[in-house]
């Protein structure tokens, strides 16, 4: 007798156990439509807050070459001192954009993760351009003042050649952005479509 009880409680659970599995939804396995949604709008404001980074920095980059520009043959110090600050701006800007792209990056949507990761790249590049000019700038204000009017203008030159390459990698950097924007807010859109359809 007991073993014919076993033998029930045993068919029934393996019969529960069945039930439960066939009652699985196949679609559980996948994110609630609230946290994909999430995800989306997380990748799209980091998309966008890189792009604006990148605008700053490129503005900034722009505005130092400009100052280098307007200073050229005159040796001051407080011509170097107004290109340093310039230049100063610039690096800061810039890293900013390189610690916004980075971030967008990691929060990227699948299908956009690739211009995300170009854009990044391009931020360190930016980064590192404008932090050289910042140090080429340091060292001809600091030339301003203590050597040669030649070694000054040699510095300034150098200072101005920097800024050149800071200005085209901030412009690169911002173009990878835009197109990261793009291709993020596309995907979006893609996704959102599919779901409706659904």
């Amino acid at each position: 007798m007991k073993a014919a009880n076993m033998l029930v409680l045993l068919t029934f659970a393996v019969g529960a156990a069945a039930f439960a599995a066939d009652n699985t939804q196949p679609g559980q396995l996948s994110p609630p439509p609230g946290i994909a949604q999430k995800t989306r709008d997380v990748a799209v404001k980091a998309a966008r807050d890189a792009e604006a980074a990148s605008r700053k920095a490129a503005d900034h980059a722009k505005a130092a070459l400009q100052k280098s520009e307007a200073t050229a043959g005159k040796v001051s110090r407080a011509a170097a001192e107004a290109v340093r600050r310039a230049a100063r701006k610039a690096a800061e800007s810039a890293t900013r954009f390189e610690e916004k792209a980075a971030a967008s990056a990691d929060k990227a949507l699948d299908e956009s993760r690739e211009s995300a990761r170009v854009a990044a790249e391009e931020g360190k590049k930016a980064a590192a351009a404008t932090r050289e000019a910042l140090g080429k700038a340091e060292d001809a204000s600091k030339r301003a003042l203590e050597s040669s009017r030649e070694e000054a203008e040699k510095a300034a030159d150098a200072t101005r050649e920097a800024l050149k390459k800071a200005d085209e990698s901030t412009r690169a950097a911002a173009r990878a952005a835009r197109d990261a924007v793009v291709k993020t807010t596309d995907a979006v859109r893609h996704k959102a479509s599919r779901t409706a359809k659904q």
